[in-house]
């Protein structure tokens, strides 16, 4: 059961921002990150979907943690869920005109800093995982982990530029992946 609540975890997480996106008034995905999506009216919808999201990540540490018998693919990949987790209750500071009527720019606030610090505690969780699970699972790992790293900082280095905003986007639909799978061929 462990391992098929990772499996969810991503595909859960995903499905749920796409929705969101879909139906939020305003939001641009090439001008806003889907951590913006925790702010506004129905910002709990997304806050929630990081907590729930970051349970299931977690289950499925444990469950790798006992399939491969590797304590440290356990405590990376829940720094991972736990830092979903943290960011569902620090929400990303609204800007660049989302939620509707925010102004474009926006002072970082102490919850921001705090989404920010705990989802890159996490991101570097996720990171870890992958390369260390690289050793067990080959190429497709390495490049999850790489990738990731590589996209985390070019969204934060390129100070909200589409194609930052979109690589990351599609960086977390990889690393949503990658866990389904590797829950998956553990179970």
């Amino acid at each position: 059961m462990l391992l098929i609540a990772g499996m969810i975890a991503g595909p859960f997480y995903v499905t749920v921002s796409l929705l969101e996106i879909l139906f939020r008034d305003g939001f641009d995905p090439t001008r806003h990150a889907w951590s913006q999506l925790a702010n506004g009216d129905y910002g709990w919808i997304h806050s929630a979907n990081l907590v729930i999201s970051g349970l299931l990540v977690v289950a499925g540490a444990v469950g790798l943690a006992r399939a491969t018998g590797s304590r440290w693919i356990g405590i990376l990949l829940s720094m991972y869920g736990l830092g979903m987790i943290g960011s569902g209750f620090f929400a990303a500071d609204p800007g660049r005109g989302f939620p509707e009527g925010t102004p474009e720019v926006v002072p970082i606030s102490a919850h921001g800093t705090m989404h920010f610090v705990l989802g890159g505690i996490g991101f570097l969780g996720l990171i870890g995982a992958c390369l260390l699970m690289g050793r067990r699972l080959g190429l497709f790992s390495y490049v999850t982990g790489v990738v990731f790293l590589i996209a985390f900082v070019a969204m934060a280095a390129s100070g909200g530029a589409a194609w930052g905003l979109l690589g990351f986007t599609a960086a977390v639909v990889l690393a949503s992946t990658w866990l389904t799978v590797t829950c998956n061929h553990y179970r």
